[in-house]
């Protein structure tokens, strides 16, 4: 069912395991029922960004609206917490669709491992010495070498996650546009990333894989001692996230590059 369609009567609560979120949980499962994810027509989140990231992540593809409340730490994916009148928020809220990454890391022994990622996907040194990587866009070695602790790739929605904390742009969140930044880099000092087109297809090939083994992360996914790592958007995966009027993500996006 289309996201402008729902009526917003039956709500799927899931909180994280704080003792915060569970009471809430409780009190709004008992206020407004709850049923299970599948059957829903909006899912409640009640936690941190974390707990969206993983609500998100398990929702793949259900096409079903989550509204998060802030229940945690940072809450920038979050709506404020409050239990009344939730029925008419969420038919009132904005809806954000956003996009994943695919990302396909290969292993020493061939392996390929897929994960999916919404935040950003980042390839990080095992070991003391520094990563060698190789930086090659759309079959174009862009890069030779980039001696660093690592770099990541960020979507307009987790640019200002970990890649504004390795001093990676932040991006409107309908900009059609993925962040390259590197972590910590060495060689060459001076480069300090690159804005792509969401239609590029990034490859990061490990120099000297054996003396500076490295791991790849999409999101929580973690796989150790890769290869090669390739990376594209996930463009016929859509994924909802409800925001309170004025609120919505891009305006969030925007605050966050005048906040000091």
């Amino acid at each position: 069912m289309p996201v402008s369609s729902r009526a917003f009567e039956k709500i799927a609560f899931i909180a994280s395991e704080v003792t915060e979120a569970q009471n809430a949980l409780q009190r709004l499962a008992q206020r407004y029922g709850n049923v299970k994810p599948h059957e829903a027509d909006a899912i409640v989140a009640l936690g941190g960004d974390g707990l969206m990231l993983q609500t998100l992540h398990a929702c793949m593809n259900e096409q079903i609206p989550i509204y998060g409340m802030n229940r945690g730490s940072v809450g920038f994916l979050m709506n404020e917490y409050r239990e009344d009148n939730l029925i008419e928020r969420l038919q009132a809220a904005e809806v954000t669709r956003i996009h994943p990454l695919s990302m396909i890391a290969y292993d020493k022994a061939g392996k390929a491992h897929k994960s999916l990622a919404i935040n950003e996907v980042s390839v990080f040194r095992e070991r003391f010495q520094a990563a060698k990587l190789q930086i090659a866009i759309d079959g174009k070695v862009r890069l030779h070498e980039l001696i660093c602790d690592g770099v990541l790739v960020a979507t307009p929605a987790g640019s200002t996650a970990y890649n504004l904390s390795a001093d990676g742009p932040i991006l409107p969140i309908f900009a059609p546009l993925l962040a390259l930044t590197p972590i910590s880099p060495f060689r060459p000092r001076r480069w300090r990333g690159a804005l792509l087109s969401n239609a590029a297809h990034i490859t990061i090939t490990v120099i000297e894989p054996d003396k500076r083994p490295v791991s790849a992360t999409a999101d929580h996914f973690e796989t150790r001692d890769v290869l090669r790592v390739e990376i594209e958007q996930a463009h016929a995966i859509d994924l909802y996230m409800m925001f309170d009027q004025g609120h919505d993500l891009d305006e969030r996006v925007i605050s966050e590059q005048f906040r000091f």
